[in-house]
């Protein structure tokens, strides 16, 4: 599995201690001094590796940070042999807008993370998994992140997941 915008490795370590199995490698624009998976630096839209080099490929809040979704989209396919697992957001409307602009000013500014604030639509996604060669085998917006009360104003639909297969 190759996590894209792996951070400090936390998601991808947490799934290889529930699949001991599971070999893991991870990229980021940034590697942070301390991985807890073996990461190397990436340039943020061309992935360093042989077309499908992994069986999957994973995503978690990363191609919102990006300027062009599809670019990286389409390399996360473009190595991926089986699926491609995103994580990200939606926004419908000027509040979730809002929100997810607060929201990640909160959680990464302070870690020097760009901020083009690239939210998608459902239809843009859907849009997007297209172009790349994707089709939706799962999707969901049900993401149950936050405690009540937070959820009300955090939640709401603002978080999808979807399993997309190569087409």
């Amino acid at each position: 599995m190759l996590d894209v915008g792996c951070g400090d490795g936390t998601i991808a370590a947490v799934l290889k201690e529930t699949r001991p199995d599971l070999t893991v490698e991870g990229v980021e624009i940034a590697p942070r001094p301390v991985c807890r998976i073996a990461c190397r630096s990436f340039d943020g839209s061309h992935l360093p590796f042989p077309d499908q080099s992994f069986d999957v490929c994973l995503l978690v809040d990363v191609l919102h940070h990006t300027v062009d979704v599809t670019q990286l989209l389409r390399e996360a396919a473009r190595v991926a042999r089986d699926s491609v697992l995103v994580k990200d957001h939606l926004s419908e409307n000027s509040l979730d807008d809002g929100t997810l602009r607060f929201m990640d000013w909160i959680g990464n500014r302070p870690h020097g993370v760009t901020l083009p604030y690239n939210y998608q639509s459902r239809r843009q996604w859907e849009k997007h998994f297209a172009t790349c060669g994707l089709r939706v085998a799962h999707f969901s917006s049900k993401v149950p992140l936050y405690p009540v009360p937070f959820s009300l104003l955090f939640g709401r639909k603002l978080h999808f997941v979807a399993q997309l297969r190569k087409a």
